[in-house]
């Protein structure tokens, strides 16, 4: 008899996470002016301390948040970052030439 209650106590508890993971899987309507308000908040405390984690395990990624800090406050060029020096006779570069 014992058996039969063990089972029906692990049946409810596998039942129960089912159920719980498909009410999380449901999508849900988000407006316009929520989804620009969630967009442009400040990261939270946990993605602030993974990002902290990441910038110690892979010196890249504090670049990389570097550049994603300069893109968002408008000082970033794609050529800034690009480190390659312009070529020679570029009509682009900055560089001029006296002879």
């Amino acid at each position: 008899m014992s058996n039969w209650i063990g089972l029906a106590i692990i049946v409810f508890i596998v039942l129960c996470g089912v159920i719980a993971l498909s009410q999380l899987s449901k999508p849900y309507e988000v407006t316009l002016e929520e989804y620009e308000k969630r967009a442009h908040e400040a990261p939270s405390l946990a993605s602030a301390a993974f990002i902290g984690l990441q910038k110690v395990l892979d010196p890249a990624t504090e670049k990389a948040v570097e550049a994603q800090e300069d893109l968002r406050q408008g000082r970033y060029d794609g050529e800034q970052g690009s480190g390659e020096p312009p070529e020679a006779g570029d009509p682009d570069s900055n560089i001029e030439q006296t002879t």
